[in-house]
């Protein structure tokens, strides 16, 4: 049987989420990307600061001249491929196309609700035809803003591959904080709970993966139970920091989606995180982890700021991982399976996204 040949249009040169990657490399049966190889993850700290720099001008720009342009694109050579793929957009091709979306401003170019009679025209177009909503709350903001796209829209989960590691035996259990954004992600709160935890317990540890501002490696320079490693490639991240974690502390204030929850369930690791956006659906209270629900100030740099309920929350559902051995295991399981058979399996979504190839193309 011919492979079906889709084209992967994105709205960006590069490619900063993991969604597409997990895509490229776990592809439906029969299915073909033909641009699969644009699709590479930012991994240095230069070239993503040099790429979130542009993306704000381009979009600051936008909002000043044409606040409600349409994120939509031309596909060039389009007759050449069976359907088009949009990431995080809209083809203004007339072309059969299906589009993914994390969360619905994603419509529009500049990031902002505007203008909605431009989008709705080009998603009642009949070329347009289905909307994947990467969860149930990336659905219900779409339906809210644009329910003319009711019909065309459906909730598809990311899928998430699976792991094959060996877990570093310690009798130390690790922290885990990973981000390519500190401050944005949470780190500030997520550090200042595993300085108090090391402090606590002499067997626990804590490891940051992040871009740590100079100021706060001075204020937390003392406690050497914590190795600050930088921002590390996936791969070094993969093989050689997971496996020794046991816990993950990501307070994800900012992320709509947040793939470093779904990669924590991916090696196991129970996580403490912070409600908000779609943390429910990733995390599974008492399950895969705890999700606080107590908001907070979370783009806070001012480091006397930390006396707050909320990091004394997460600093105590951590700690009942660290005392609870038994519960720490359990949750791990729940969160390895979560990956394999659960909301994102590869297998479930492949075999879904599958069939919305097929019926748009009307195989």
């Amino acid at each position: 049987m011919k492979k079906i040949n889709i084209y992967l249009q994105k709205p960006w040169k590069y490619s900063d989420s993991p969604y597409y990657l997990y895509l490229r490399q776990n592809p439906p049966a029969n299915v073909e990307y033909a641009n699969a190889k644009e699709f590479q993850l930012i991994q240095t700290k230069s070239r993503l600061k040099i790429n979130n720099k542009i993306k704000s001008l381009i979009k600051k720009t936008i909002r000043a001249l044409m606040p409600g342009l349409a994120n939509a694109h031309l596909t060039k050579n389009a007759k050449e491929y069976d359907l088009i793929h949009c990431a995080h957009c809209m083809s203004l091709n007339k072309q059969n196309w299906v589009t993914d979306i994390e969360y619905v401003n994603q419509f529009w170019a500049a990031g902002r609700v505007k203008n909605k009679a431009k989008v709705v025209n080009i998603i009642n177009s009949k070329y347009c035809k289905k909307i994947l909503a990467w969860t149930k709350w990336s659905y219900d903001s779409i339906i809210k803003e644009l329910p003319e796209a009711k019909d065309k829209t459906i909730i598809l989960y990311p899928g998430i591959p699976e792991h094959k590691f060996t877990k570093v035996k310690s009798k130390k259990i690790r922290l885990l904080f990973s981000a390519r954004r500190f401050y944005f992600k949470g780190g500030l709160h997520a550090l200042e709970v595993i300085d108090r935890l090391t402090r606590k317990y002499e067997n626990v540890e804590g490891l940051i993966v992040s871009d740590v501002p100079a100021e706060v490696l001075e204020k937390y320079s003392d406690n050497k139970k914590i190795k600050f490693l930088g921002l590390v490639p996936q791969k070094e991240l993969f093989e050689e920091v997971y496996p020794q974690a046991d816990i993950f502390v990501y307070p994800s204030y900012t992320d709509t989606f947040g793939f470093q929850l779904t990669e924590a369930l991916s090696f196991g690791l129970p996580v403490v995180t912070v409600g908000g956006h779609s943390r429910k659906e990733i995390i599974t209270e008492g399950k895969t982890g705890f999700v606080i629900e107590e908001p907070i100030n979370w783009s806070t740099k001012d480091l006397e700021e930390l006396k707050l309920p909320c990091i004394d929350e997460i600093e105590r559902k951590t700690e009942l991982l660290i005392k609870n051995t038994t519960l720490r295991k359990k949750m791990s399981k729940n969160c390895l399976n979560e990956i394999k058979n659960g909301k994102f399996s590869i297998k479930k979504r492949n075999k879904e996204l599958k069939r919305i190839y097929e019926e748009a193309i009307k195989i």
